[in-house]
């Protein structure tokens, strides 16, 4: 089973398409459809290091075109997707935190493509990093500043609005984490 780019995406929001209009609840459609989309295409291509990478934001962006297709919440399919990335790869530890950050880089993206809520997919992806830290070995802390990181600096390709609001909704979710967030935030500037 070879997929690529838009067989990826397509495949991924058929999927969540399929799910939510059955009645499913879109954290464990999104989950569910990523997880094993992701982990039968890294296994049967052998992708890794940057393949893997641009799978990954494949299977992101076929999640979020497929929420914003049947009108679900942004948030909880971001969540979705981050838990479901983490399942699909089987990535723990330093390798966990680089994948949170990519993932989250790559849903603000999607989400700002299809005019979604910014703020609802930075809340759903750090909370789905916290949800997902101690099964991938790292500190709720961590976890949620690499998923703010990667949502800032998406955000800082989007615009200041976005990037106000991307750190917005990240403090206001993650309880305790606003010196993370600050600290990502002024990584992302320093980038620009």
């Amino acid at each position: 089973m070879k997929i690529e780019h838009a067989g990826i995406m397509d495949t991924v929001k058929d999927g969540i398409v399929t799910a939510v209009k059955g009645g499913g609840d879109i954290v464990k459609a999104t989950v569910d459809t990523v997880s094993n989309t992701l982990s039968t295409t890294l296994k049967d291509t052998g992708k890794v290091g940057a393949s893997a990478t641009e799978a990954i934001g494949d299977v992101a962006g076929g999640a979020i075109h497929g929420a914003a297709h049947v009108g679900a919440h942004l948030g909880q399919a971001s969540k979705g997707i981050v838990i479901g990335v983490l399942h699909g790869t089987k990535h723990v530890g330093s390798a966990a935190i680089d994948t949170i950050g990519h993932t989250a880089e790559a849903v603000i993206h999607h989400t700002a493509a299809v005019g979604g809520k910014l703020e609802h997919a930075s809340t759903g992806l750090v909370e789905g990093a916290i949800h997902s830290a101690k099964e991938i070995g790292v500190s709720a802390e961590d976890a949620a500043a690499a998923a703010t990181d990667g949502a800032l600096k998406a955000a800082g390709k989007v615009g200041s609005t976005a990037v106000e609001t991307v750190h917005d909704a990240a403090t206001k979710t993650a309880h305790g984490a606003k010196a993370v967030v600050k600290q990502a935030k002024v990584a992302v500037s320093g980038n620009k």
